[in-house]
């Protein structure tokens, strides 16, 4: 029954670096959390806790029309069974859900026995499991039933009673707690198979923080609607920048971002900070310096080259996130003279 800290490799300690501090802030953009309730719900995403029953796709659906939009989307299935955090993203911010989808997740488990095990036997084989495993997927899944490798990156069994383990495990995505019940209970001699299953992370959320039951999202709404309180709907709505959270960053010089928002590569002197943990070719949130989201970028360099060097280019813009006409086009307006 392990009491340490688990944390998910997107969860571990990242410090800003200062690459420059000669900089101007303009009046161009705001900082996320003042938008206006329009664009905060165009630009939104919302930690939806998930009940037992409904698809992921009929809570979107559900979400679409309480807000009356055109499009919102998911990050990462839950089976109609599985309860916990399915973030949503609305309108624009769908931008992110690329960057959701390949985070870490946390779940806790009740996996049953089919016959009675020795309880240390039990720990000495689920952390065996703690490790790079081969899964298949079950035969009731959407994708190509073909080997594939996946890495457990913890677990602690919470509760032994009879013949129910109550564990929480932290897994990289696309691993089938199903599936992994199953394997467990053939190591054991046992049998044993999912009894109740329950997300409790995903990427930078988690179910202590911002979790929002439908029917309090439904409520938030038309209270707004009904008072002008926008309070409820805040803590509801999320600025799309806190899905974002946990990539490494670079943040940017407000005369790139022009640049960056019409599919420019980021050249090192549009650099002000950067996180330490930028690999090169790993993806990076290209943000402003009033935290705003501006483009998922691959990093041409890692953190040191980047701070080492004055010249070349930093990353190569993938996704742009924020809209052409919030900073202006000053690369075109330079190249003029």
């Amino acid at each position: 029954m392990s009491s340490k800290k688990n944390l998910l490799p997107s969860e571990k300690k990242k410090t800003l670096l200062v690459k420059s501090e000669d900089f101007e802030t303009t009046k161009y953009g705001k900082i996320p959390e003042e938008r206006e309730v329009p664009e905060l719900i165009r630009l939104g995403v919302i930690n939806v806790d998930k009940h037992p029953n409904p698809t992921s796709q009929e809570i979107v659906a559900y979400i679409k029309r309480i807000f009356s939009l055109k499009k919102a989307g998911h990050s990462g299935t839950l089976d109609p069974a599985v309860s916990g955090l399915l973030p949503v993203a609305l309108e624009d911010a769908t931008k992110i859900t690329d960057a959701l989808l390949p985070s870490g997740k946390e779940y806790v488990c009740i996996m049953h026995l089919h016959d009675k095990a020795d309880p240390e036997n039990i720990k000495q084989v689920m952390k065996e499991f703690t490790c790079e495993i081969y899964q298949k997927p079950p035969v009731k899944s959407s994708v190509r039933r073909i080997l594939r490798k996946r890495t457990i990156y913890y677990i602690d069994i919470l509760e032994l009673e009879n013949q129910d383990v109550l564990f929480k495990t932290g897994c990289e995505k696309g691993t089938y707690i199903r599936k992994f019940c199953h394997d467990v209970g053939l190591v054991l001699g046992t049998g044993a198979h999912m009894k109740k299953l329950r997300r409790t992370k995903t990427g930078p959320f988690r179910e202590d923080e911002t979790l929002s039951s439908l029917t309090r999202i439904f409520d938030a709404y038309e209270y707004y609607k009904e008072s002008g309180d926008e309070e409820e709907l805040r803590n509801v709505v999320l600025p799309m920048e806190r899905g974002l959270t946990h990539l490494p960053k670079i943040v940017i010089r407000d005369n790139a971002i022009g640049a960056i928002c019409h599919g420019a590569s980021l050249a090192v002197p549009g650099v002000i900070k950067v996180h330490n943990v930028i690999e090169k070719d790993s993806l990076v949130l290209l943000e402003s310096v009033k935290g705003e989201a501006v483009a998922l970028a691959k990093a041409i360099m890692n953190s040191q080259q980047i701070l080492n060097t004055n010249h070349g280019l930093a990353a190569k813009t993938n996704r742009v996130l924020m809209d052409r006409d919030v900073y202006p086009k000053i690369w075109k307006e330079s190249t003029k003279k």
